[in-house]
């Protein structure tokens, strides 16, 4: 790809990103969007940081983790705590970036150890992780225990959660395309194969394992500031396995896929608001379908690339 053609595309994103940003902002103030749909809009925001982020530890690098709300948990705390004590976006940058080194101390510990494992063993001892983040948060007195923290400063903003949607995809498109994500896909696809080839599986797995947790504890500290309210039982199994859900619904392997799933199935959860009483079995229904029909995702793993579709044109051009 030349210079100028690389340019061309990346103006092309920020237009399109400029653009989405200004439609959505303008329906929230004229009142098309409101409290409700707002709320919603700002879930979405969160949950495809937290799909996205989880799909380069899973559909990237072919580790099946649970343990991603423990990330979450200990993003929202840090920002929770610290904001505070300084309730301005001062403290919320203090905030992430605690969050950022706790997590990345964390990450480290689980992980070197625990990615040595496959398969299940994998899946129980991050799980395992994420229950002990939750224990320990749920004993400390600084994180008010049992109880939560409330009265958080609402520091979340549309434009502030847009521009952690979009730092999350391009850290992981990046991630993907570059030495140590194709080393990722090379581990995903035949790890045997991988370090027979001289690859470091261990160090690759673990780098994109840490990458994963800095961004879903930057996600937790959005969510932290968007709800003034935090509770350990918000961050349980439960909320692993609904991450883990929109990775696998929209395509393991793919950002788009992730984001595309995060956006329906915010949207599917707003819908089924209205059946309460049968909203799980419905929601259930559908995703029993889904991987009956398409097994490999809504999407599979396919990705969104101006790349491909300006070549497509070009090659239509030169046919004429």
């Amino acid at each position: 790809m030349t210079k100028s053609v690389f340019n061309k595309i990346n103006l092309m994103w920020i237009v399109l990103i400029v653009v989405l940003y200004v439609v959505l902002s303008t329906m929230m103030n004229v009142g098309i969007i409101n409290s409700y749909y707002k709320i919603t809009l700002f879930n979405i925001c969160i949950n495809v940081m937290l799909a996205v982020s989880l799909n380069l530890v899973i559909g990237i690098c072919g580790q099946f983790s649970l343990g991603h709300a423990g990330f979450m948990c200990i993003g929202a705390y840090s920002a929770g705590v610290i904001t505070k004590m300084m309730p301005n976006y001062f403290g919320l940058l203090i905030g992430l970036l605690v969050g950022f080194a706790i997590s990345i101390v964390a990450a480290l510990i689980v992980s070197v150890p625990t990615l040595r494992l496959k398969g299940d063993y994998l899946a129980i001892a991050t799980l395992g992780f994420a229950e002990i983040i939750r224990i320990l948060v749920q004993n400390m007195k600084i994180t008010n225990g049992a109880a939560g923290l409330s009265g958080i400063p609402p520091l979340t903003t549309f434009p502030l959660l847009l521009l952690g949607v979009v730092v999350t995809i391009v850290v992981c498109s990046n991630f993907t395309r570059s030495a140590p994500g194709r080393a990722c896909i090379a581990v995903r696809e035949d790890e045997i194969a991988a370090e027979a080839m001289g690859i470091n599986t261990t160090k690759y797995k673990v780098l994109a394992f840490v990458i994963g947790a800095i961004l879903a504890s930057a996600a937790g500290a959005l969510f932290a500031c968007n709800f003034y309210v935090i509770k350990p039982t918000q961050f349980t199994f439960n909320k692993s396995i609904d991450i883990l859900v929109m990775v696998v619904f929209g395509g393991m392997g793919s950002m788009t896929s992730s984001v595309l799933a995060a956006i329906a199935i915010g949207l599917l959860n707003m819908i089924l608001q209205n059946f309460t009483d049968i909203r799980m079995i419905l929601y259930g229904a559908i995703l029993v379908i889904m991987m009956i029909f398409k097994p490999d995702g809504l999407f599979g793993d396919r990705e969104i690339s101006l790349t491909k579709i300006m070549a497509k044109r070009k090659a239509k051009k030169e046919a004429r």
